[in-house]
């Protein structure tokens, strides 16, 4: 027997970490992900007992994306002005342009970002234009590259054919789609490879739970935030590189 129920989903996820930094994941883009954001940084201020943050990791790691808006308005938030992400097309009425505003927009916290090969479409376009506006230093390795418009045309028969007609572009000119976002720092977490098992039974017996459950250490999470630790080092990363 199966007993449907609404699945909830989490958007955001944050913890405050050492030096008043603040940790926010962010596993898709959904209609809640702009508030959840929101509420998370006033719980970490609340938990920095009305502290100053002092930086913030933005997690898009694996993020597949979602709805582009969400992505739009989290950019608006650290971009005071001109162009988040642009889209251009050779079908008529394929361009949009999508703006920055002053209102609303948080003071000017470094900020580093992860992203990796699974990060897509909208985490890209937030890491994207969040590097090109000098906002952030992207560390890991390169993302997923999906960056495209697609439109059903309707044919002549009642069906319709799914085509690209556009691609999305970031501030400064690069498309997104099948290149990718490179980081500021490239960094690769190694999985380890599995051991033969032991002919040895005693070995296997002698395996503590702590061994099978060991996590694969975040290299690019702690170079996350050993470049916030020493910003002044790493600062000069930061370069505005908008379309003119």
């Amino acid at each position: 027997t199966i007993t449907r129920e609404i699945i909830k989903q989490k958007s955001v996820k944050y913890e405050v970490l050492d030096n008043g930094v603040v940790y926010v994941r962010l596993p898709q883009f959904i209609e809640t992900t702009m508030m959840d954001f929101k509420k998370a940084l006033k719980d970490a201020e609340k938990e920095l007992n009305g502290g100053e943050i002092k930086g913030i990791i933005l997690d898009l790691r694996n993020d597949p994306g979602g709805l582009l808006s969400k992505s739009v308005e989290i950019t608006d938030m650290f971009v005071e002005e001109g162009t988040i992400v642009y889209t251009e097309g050779r079908v008529s009425g394929s361009r949009m342009m999508f703006k920055a505003h002053k209102l609303g927009t948080l003071p000017k916290t470094p900020m580093v970002v992860l992203i990796n090969g699974g990060s897509a479409s909208a985490s890209e376009i937030v890491a994207g234009s969040l590097r090109d506006h000098g906002r952030a230093i992207l560390i890991g390795t390169k993302s997923f590259g999906k960056g495209s418009v697609q439109t059903i045309i309707p044919m002549s028969d009642g069906s319709g054919i799914k085509l690209t007609t556009a691609k999305y572009y970031t501030p400064s000119g690069v498309s997104i789609h099948g290149v990718g976002i490179e980081p500021d720092i490239m960094i690769e977490i190694l999985v380890p490879e599995e051991k033969e098992d032991s002919t040895d039974d005693k070995d296997e017996t002698n395996k503590t739970e702590d061994d099978k459950d060991k996590k694969v250490e975040d290299v690019q999470l702690d170079k996350a935030k050993e470049v916030l630790k020493n910003w002044s080092k790493y600062k000069d990363l930061l370069k505005v590189n908008l379309k003119k």
